[in-house]
């Protein structure tokens, strides 16, 4: 397949893919539960064949029934249960690997429970993002679409200012095409990105620039983080699955920490100032 073809290929699964996430997200309740749903299945199987290349056997089975788990927390909004919902996956993963008996032993609980953090319970978080609401925002509808405009546009910055201006590596071991001016351009964009959101939205000037900044970083690191894994496992993508882009968990692991960041962001200091207000009267308090 030529250039010109895979370039074509990549645009267009992009075009569909963007679309229908978009639609389920504006949409809201069951599509964008059942399009988190989707999302998560695939990068949890993509997840456990790259630990199995590696020699380590999380357990697939235990993975899926805790996302199933923790999706249904996540979709009705019982919050106060997920320290127990965690507790009780985590003893499943044991319990898997006391029964089952293959080695190795600690390898094997520790990925079956990293896998469904990792692929479920952070993404999981888009649905708490998007039913945020408060007196001044109906919900979190535009701040979803803010942090995918930040995440698209640090792909971008990235990918041209590092192949017109790339010279330093910014993790040669882990990613060695990836550099600090790549970084630096895709930190840019995405804070013009996630400005032209928050002017929309009628932010603060500083919020939005807070909110472009942090989406932008966890979502190299997070880009990082899956690169290290496929890394270490000795792997080029976590799958083939979507044409021109490789896996599920290839397309979205620049989301995958980065919207648990950008809910608590909004939470805490968006739709709530609780914890702002506390700070700031301890540090009257001090003087």
């Amino acid at each position: 397949m030529t250039t010109l073809n895979k370039n074509a290929t990549r645009m267009l699964t992009g075009l569909i893919m963007g679309t229908i996430a978009m639609g389920c997200i504006i949409y809201g309740g069951i599509a964008l539960l059942a399009l988190v749903l989707f999302v998560v299945f695939f990068a949890s199987k993509e997840y456990v064949k790259i630990l199995e290349h590696k020699g380590f056997y999380p357990s697939l089975k235990i993975i899926l029934a805790s996302e199933v788990l923790l999706a249904a927390i996540a979709y009705f909004q019982k919050f106060n249960l997920v320290a127990i919902a965690l507790t009780l996956c985590s003893m499943m993963a044991f319990m898997w690997v006391l029964f089952r008996g293959r080695q190795p032993y600690i390898a094997n609980v520790a990925t079956t429970i990293l896998g469904f953090v990792y692929c479920g319970w952070f993404p999981m978080h888009l649905l708490f993002l998007r039913d945020l609401h408060s007196l001044q925002f109906n919900d979190g509808l535009g701040f979803v679409v803010m942090m995918f405009v930040a995440i698209l546009m640090t792909d971008v910055g990235c990918y041209y200012a590092g192949t017109y201006w790339g010279r330093h590596k910014l993790a040669p071991v882990i990613s060695p095409n990836k550099t600090i001016e790549g970084s630096i351009g895709g930190a840019i964009s995405a804070v013009i990105g996630a400005s032209v959101i928050g002017c929309f939205l009628g932010l603060d000037w500083y919020v939005y620039i807070i909110a472009g900044l942090l989406c932008t970083t966890f979502a190299q690191i997070g880009d990082l983080c899956e690169s290290l894994i496929k890394r270490d496992a000795g792997v080029k993508d976590s799958g083939n699955t979507l044409p021109g882009h490789g896996g599920f968990l290839d397309r979205a692991d620049s989301f995958v920490l980065t919207i648990p960041v950008m809910y608590y962001f909004c939470r805490y200091f968006v739709f709530n100032h609780e914890i702002v207000n506390q700070a700031a009267g301890f540090i009257k308090g001090l003087f």
